[in-house]
């Protein structure tokens, strides 16, 4: 059994760890539709600062009930009716949740349904992977409720869709849902059935990589691409240095050299 915070520990997010490295970790608001408050934001710093140095293998990130996450606590903001420099530092603690999940080197595969709006999106698009059922819809409403964003959408859905459809979707307040959110990139896996159970096969899959690998996929090329051409080519170099000598490589190595690894095969 892998040493995290007990389950008990929290309250916004339920906890569950599967046996094999995999957890998975939900909104649990869902008379909120999984709306963020700042207590969810605490947890999700909580667990995402250690889930690495603890041995978590792969995270499914769901959420309960019918909704992934309808966004900011709107309800809770309205009522704090905070400061300009207090709801900045807000933004920054959503910044810090979400950098620690992109940046913290465990994969991350969201399994979405229904509404992924406003905050939602922004927490989706921490995650490394995004399943989305045909429930999904995706939206940025911010324009039409006279705020702006500021859990990162302009950072990484603009890296997902471009920024044009970025601007687009929050000044019109345009809904993706269907194949179409799924090609403009919102979605890298879109499926008929329980998109919770495909992220799970997902996880399960990944879980089977060797932790340093993973690490540096789900760390490194968010870094990289935050560098210059030339600084990302030479720290990828040392990155590849330290990943391809790593001493758990060497059996699966020799299994490619003796044709007993599996190949790659084209889907059938």
């Amino acid at each position: 059994m892998i040493n995290v915070d007990s389950a008990q520990d929290y309250q916004s997010l339920a906890i569950e760890e599967r046996g094999n490295g995999v957890f998975v970790v939900s909104l649990n608001r869902p008379e909120k539709r999984n709306a963020l408050d700042a207590a969810t934001i605490e947890e999700l710093i909580s667990f995402f600062s250690t889930a690495q140095r603890k041995g978590v293998r792969a995270v499914v990130l769901a959420g309960e009930g019918d909704h992934f996450c309808a966004g900011l606590d709107l309800v809770e903001h309205w009522k704090e009716d905070r400061s300009p420099d207090e709801f900045m530092h807000v933004c920054l603690r959503w910044h810090e949740a979400f950098n620690k999940m992109e940046y913290g080197g465990v994969p991350i595969i969201a399994a979405l349904k229904g509404a992924v709006v406003g905050g939602g999106l922004e927490l989706a698009s921490a995650a490394h992977v995004r399943v989305m059922d045909q429930s999904t819809y995706f939206a940025l409403p911010e324009g039409q409720r006279g705020i702006f964003t500021g859990g990162g959408a302009t950072i990484r859905v603009s890296d997902l869709i471009g920024k044009s459809r970025m601007i687009d979707m929050i000044l019109m307040g345009r809904v993706y849902q269907g194949q179409e959110a799924a090609d403009l990139g919102l979605a890298q896996y879109i499926t008929d059935g329980s998109s919770y159970e495909k992220a799970l096969e997902l996880a399960d899959r990944v879980a089977q990589n060797l932790p340093l690998t993973n690490f540096a996929i789900c760390s490194a090329i968010s870094h990289l691409n935050n560098m210059s051409g030339v600084d990302a080519a030479y720290a990828e170099a040392v990155i590849a240095g330290v990943v391809n000598t790593q001493p758990a490589a060497r059996e699966r190595l020799e299994a490619f050299a003796n044709k007993t690894a599996a190949r790659v095969r084209p889907n059938s």
